[in-house]
């Protein structure tokens, strides 16, 4: 179950009562006050763990105690501080005050440590408050109280590429064929209903991982459709790859415009990010029909068909491609199409989209 946003109490813990205890050995007199301190109660530590990709852990969880501390003890003997607990959470996950809606902790890194609670001081013993007045203290110091926050836990994918199209474009049959990702794919719309990551390899030490996401629909910024609750997965995706369904009843460049604006009314800076075009299911057309297609797609964006490739893509049916050495961020880095099914241009699109990620 892909869970990516929960609300959880942690407590940090309570710390140790300070202990009332005298010195009583045979052969000793008034051997005075020896009671120890109590142990401090135990930390909330936030810590990043790559193993996991979802929150569901969390799900039934309404309150994340620490350990209290041990009472103290004679012979001046200090209580046992109680343990840690260490919340273990993905790469991408943002703690959030429920209050006050504040960002405290935005934790990217695997293996990454945060110290989030204090946990409470050991109260003082009794041999803490002896004087030459007062030579039998019978009074310690209780715990202190351990601090109690409500969070609230989203989960945003960091990835290289996202994937952003309508329903059943193809974005689920792409991303099983490049990685290792093994997503439900089926001819209906809305197949993806929780985002997925897989691991793209273009040679045996370069890789970079892309993110499926459920299909967006027009006013899916706007809460229509799947859209709005995963839209925040490819916030931090560094790069962006438009799928566009060629042999769809939608017109291709309406799929272009409406996926630009619902990306600029979720986020502006999202709209900003470098990307590319994928004309999908071009199997589904006729050889005879997808250039003509391809070549009315690139005129309606203003672009012209490129007569060379830096990355092999097959150039019977025709594409965009930008110079690597004067990359203009308001056009797409190449416009091509592809077939997953027949690995059209798959290979050739790997190694694109691997250059626009290292931009």
């Amino acid at each position: 179950m892909f869970v990516d946003k929960v609300t959880v109490q942690l407590s940090s813990g309570k710390g140790g009562a300070g202990c009332v205890a005298f010195r009583r050995e045979k052969f000793v007199v008034k051997g005075g006050p020896n009671g120890g301190d109590g142990g401090r109660g135990g930390s909330i530590i936030f810590l990043v763990n790559k193993n996991s990709h979802t929150l569901a852990w969390f799900k039934g969880s309404k309150h994340l105690k620490a350990e209290n501390g041990k009472p103290g003890l004679g012979s001046n003997m200090t209580g046992k501080s109680g343990k840690n607990l260490e919340v273990q959470v993905p790469p991408g996950t943002q703690v959030i005050d429920v209050e006050t809606d504040e960002v405290l902790f935005d934790l990217l890194e695997d293996g990454e440590k945060v110290k989030f609670l204090d946990g409470g001081r050991g109260g003082l013993g009794n041999t803490h408050f002896k004087s030459s007045t007062n030579q039998r203290p019978t009074h310690a110091q209780p715990g202190e109280a351990g601090v109690t926050r409500d969070v609230r836990l989203e989960l945003k994918l960091i990835a290289d590429v996202g994937l952003v199209g309508f329903p059943n474009v193809g974005k689920s049959t792409l991303i099983s064929t490049v990685s290792n990702a093994t997503p439900e794919v089926a001819n209906y719309e809305f197949t993806t209903l929780t985002p997925k990551l897989g691991q793209v390899a273009v040679s045996e030490y370069e890789h970079f991982v892309m993110a499926d996401i459920p299909g967006i629909i027009g006013g899916a910024s706007e809460g229509k459709g799947l859209g709005l609750q995963f839209l925040q997965h490819i916030e931090r995706t560094k790069t962006l790859l438009f799928m566009i369904d060629i042999a769809s009843y939608r017109e291709s460049f309406e799929q272009y415009e409406t996926l630009k604006k619902e990306l600029e009314n979720f986020s502006s800076k999202l709209s900003k990010r470098n990307f590319a075009v994928a004309l999908t299911r071009s199997d589904a057309v006729s050889p005879e029909d997808l250039p003509l297609a391809v070549e009315m797609f690139l005129e309606e964006l203003g672009l012209k068909k490129s007569s060379k490739t830096s990355f092999g893509f097959d150039e019977s049916a025709g594409y965009f491609e930008q110079d690597q050495d004067e990359y203009d961020t308001g056009k797409p880095w190449f416009v091509v199409p592809i077939s997953s099914v027949q690995q059209f241009n798959i290979q050739a699109l790997n190694f694109a989209l691997f250059a626009l990620v290292k931009k």
